[in-house]
């Protein structure tokens, strides 16, 4: 059977713990493969890599760091297929849907390409009498990266792109139930021109998590999971003088206006909804319909619409998605379908006890609605993450705003209008880290950052775009003049720039 290993110093790596976690196919519930489990030697040893190549790579100029970056994103377009089935025979998401995640993963390999501008610092010339002051931003030195199974292509190049261009070495964790593309990401770093430790992956549970937020060493992690595991991240990472961004979970919300275009906005959330089986920190899991008419026609519709999706293998080239990533998963899904209908809300569509023929064992999950969710539900504040849409009724726009504005998550939210002035406020009041305007997934571009609010995120800088060089430099500011001369008594004083 196939084992992932590890991947440190530029060549794969056993590890010393001994331990291996299987790695299952969604599709038909088989284990296919085993990955070691990284123990503490084994990061340590990751992390000795990285300081070992930290010194040359951060002296390697900006524009050869770009050089490699844009060697990195061409091979990583030349294996788009390849990556792409690896991922989904492991995750359990369609060819197309993985082709989205790699290819949001390329986008900010893209932008870190231009890292000798981003990296610049600022100058002021004559600050004071023969004065000038600039600043520089410089690597951190050894960072790190706990990623989720959801986008095991796209989180990691969010969080290892900007921080090796910026001069950094990295130690990537990704998640355990689907860790070959990560790993293959790596070795196709290392063909791109990229020097050996400057790119580490390890594998493992909560020990090698601990170890990393723990180590010394380790000056930086990014996160992203569920929010108390998050929480947990930040608080020890921090605890240890670390710099943390540790994104959590999420309960997105879509505002559906009476003004708005249904036929496109039943369109764009069914895809928000179900996409992916649900497995997005983005996807869209609440409508929220203001005025009966709005509810009544929109269930009508959506129930119509996710009654035709198709829930098919990973390879099935017509399936709207496929299986969800594991047993457990599955299970935890269909038992909140089930807490839904004992807390009273209305099941239009029951996704529970979905199988293929031929697939019998594997980890599917039809489309579920609920009609009529009530805020005080269990279901409603907790993060289901699986094919399931809940509509709840509002009698006003400022009902339905303050429902995401309140909730305990604020990673993003949506409003389907065409009342530009109406949108327009709500972009501006709604506490929520991330809007869209007719938008059903509003995830920034690759050059704007991604960052929820609340319980979505802790710590104080989103993930890629400017904020991402931020997060992985650190800001040096030198003020200098060449004197001529004595300069006397003045050597005593405070210096001033008057």
């Amino acid at each position: 059977m196939r084992t992932v290993t590890h991947f440190v110093d530029g060549e794969s790596f056993a590890g010393h713990s001994g331990q291996l976690g299987d790695i299952y196919n969604p599709n038909t519930g088989e284990v296919q493969a085993q990955v070691a489990l990284a123990g503490p030697q084994d990061v340590a040893i990751a992390v000795d890599a990285a300081e070992a190549a930290f010194p040359a790579w951060s002296a390697t100029n900006p524009q050869r760091r770009a050089r490699v970056m844009f060697e990195f994103k061409r091979l990583l377009e030349n294996h788009m297929d390849e990556l792409a089935e690896l991922l989904s025979s492991e995750h359990g998401k369609v060819i197309a849907d993985s082709k989205g995640d790699i290819q949001r993963g390329i986008d900010v390999v893209e932008f870190a390409c231009g890292i000798p501008h981003l990296q610049k610092g600022e100058y002021t010339e004559g600050a004071g009498p023969g004065i000038d002051v600039f600043s520089m931003r410089q690597p951190l030195g050894v960072c790190a990266g706990i990623t989720p199974f959801n986008f095991p292509a796209m989180i990691p190049c969010w969080m290892s792109a900007v921080a090796i261009a910026c001069g950094n070495t990295f130690i990537l964790k990704p998640s355990e139930k689907d860790p070959s593309v990560p790993v293959r990401l790596a070795e196709l770093f290392m063909e791109a021109g990229g020097p050996p430790g400057v790119l580490n992956v390890v594998h493992g549970d909560k020990v090698a998590v601990d170890t990393i937020v723990e180590h010394p060493d380790i000056k930086a992690v990014s996160f992203v999971g569920s929010s108390d595991i998050a929480q947990y991240v930040y608080s020890r990472g921090t605890a240890t003088g670390k710099r943390v961004q540790a994104m959590g979970g999420a309960k997105n919300h879509g505002i559906i206006m009476p003004d708005c275009n249904m036929e496109q906005a039943v369109k764009d959330i069914v895809g928000a909804a179900y996409g992916s089986a649900g497995e997005r920190c983005m996807a869209l899991p609440v409508a929220v319909t203001v005025g009966q008419k709005t509810g009544d026609e929109f269930v009508e519709r959506m129930l119509d619409a996710a009654s035709n999706l198709k829930v098919g293998i990973s390879t099935d080239a017509d399936a709207h998605y496929g299986p969800v990533v594991s047993a457990a998963h599955k299970a935890k899904v269909e038992d909140y379908i089930r807490i839904g209908v004992e807390e009273g809300a209305e099941l239009k569509l029951d996704g529970r006890n979905h199988t293929l023929q031929g697939y019998e064992n594997g980890y599917f999950i039809g489309p579920s609605l609920f009609d009529h969710v009530k805020p005080g539900m269990r279901t409603y504040k907790e993060e289901i993450f699986g094919p399931v849409l809940q509509v709840v009724r509002a009698e006003t726009l400022e009902e339905a705003a303050a429902l995401p504005s309140k909730h305990q998550y604020g990673n993003g939210v949506a409003i389907f209008t065409s009342n530009g002035r109406a949108a327009r406020e709500f972009a501006a009041q709604v506490n929520v880290g991330m809007v869209g305007i007719n938008v059903p997934i509003p995830v920034p571009v690759s050059y704007h950052s991604f960052g929820g609010w609340k319980r979505s995120a802790f710590g104080d800088h989103n993930q890629h775009g400017a904020e991402g060089v931020r997060f992985w430099t650190k800001v040096k500011t030198v003020t200098q003049r060449w004197p001529e001369g004595d300069i006397g008594d003045q050597a005593f004083i405070i210096p001033t720039m008057g």
